[in-house]
């Protein structure tokens, strides 16, 4: 299924000159960073800090729950691979990874729809937080952000969205490129490779711009890019 960006349908907001929308993102993506937002506001404000901390206890993922016998404890381990991704720790942490999902998550929500992008949503957190466990085994960290889902789609977009000359916010017509055409294009090859020194810079140590509350999990990064980019096909019904 194909989209006329004449046809703007699910897009937000009100339409300026020629037609183009004022607020051109999905309904879906919309949605997604209000969640983000009200959950943030129920955790920092609402909650009382004892309720609040036990509320980042019960959501957000730690490695070393995986070091005890699953049987012998909560759910908490089935449930935190995916959730902690709704969790951030500050206005700066939500702003900044709502940036990131508004630009690269309209072309993915635009291209596979909300029941799929629902599905790698859940997948690519799964996946950084799989690479953030081996990375840290054992560790008593607890690691929440929407990072590894941002960066899943930045990986995605990789595979359809940022060839010569096309533009984000349309890039979701264009045909989907094998492993190998995606790394064959200059530009994928150029937007990977400063995106992967960003992170291998973090990890020795060096903060970077988007470095708002706390430690980074890069490897999560990494994890849920590497995702995106070598799985997107299995979300994306185009050929």
């Amino acid at each position: 299924m194909t989209h006329d960006p004449r046809d703007d349908n699910g897009a937000f907001g009100g339409r300026g000159r020629g037609g183009e929308p004022v607020f051109n993102l999905p309904t879906g993506i919309l949605a997604a960073m209000v969640l983000l937002a009200g959950i943030y506001v129920l955790q920092a404000y609402v909650l009382s800090p004892d309720a609040a901390q036990s509320f980042v206890f019960t959501f957000a993922f730690s490695p070393l729950r995986y070091v005890y016998p699953l049987s012998e404890q909560g759910l908490e381990w089935l449930w935190t691979p995916v959730t902690y991704s709704l969790l951030h720790g500050s206005i700066e942490h939500i702003a900044f990874n709502s940036l990131w999902l508004a630009a690269f998550g309209t072309p993915v929500f635009r291209r596979i729809g909300g029941t799929r992008f629902m599905a790698f949503w859940v997948f690519s957190a799964a996946a950084g937080a799989a690479l953030h466990a081996a990375v840290n085994w054992g560790q008593p960290t607890f690691m929440i952000g929407a990072s590894a889902v941002v960066s899943a789609l930045m990986g995605a977009a990789c595979r359809f969205a940022l060839g010569p000359g096309s533009r984000l916010s349309f890039g979701h017509l264009r045909p989907r490129l094998t492993i190998a055409e995606a790394l064959a294009d200059r530009t994928v090859r150029v937007f990977a490779g400063v995106w992967f020194l960003g992170n291998i810079l973090i990890a020795v140590g060096l903060p970077l711009i988007g470095d708002v509350s706390g430690s980074i999990a890069w490897d999560a990064h990494i994890g849920g890019f590497l995702f995106g980019f070598l799985l997107f096909s299995l979300f994306d019904p185009q050929r």
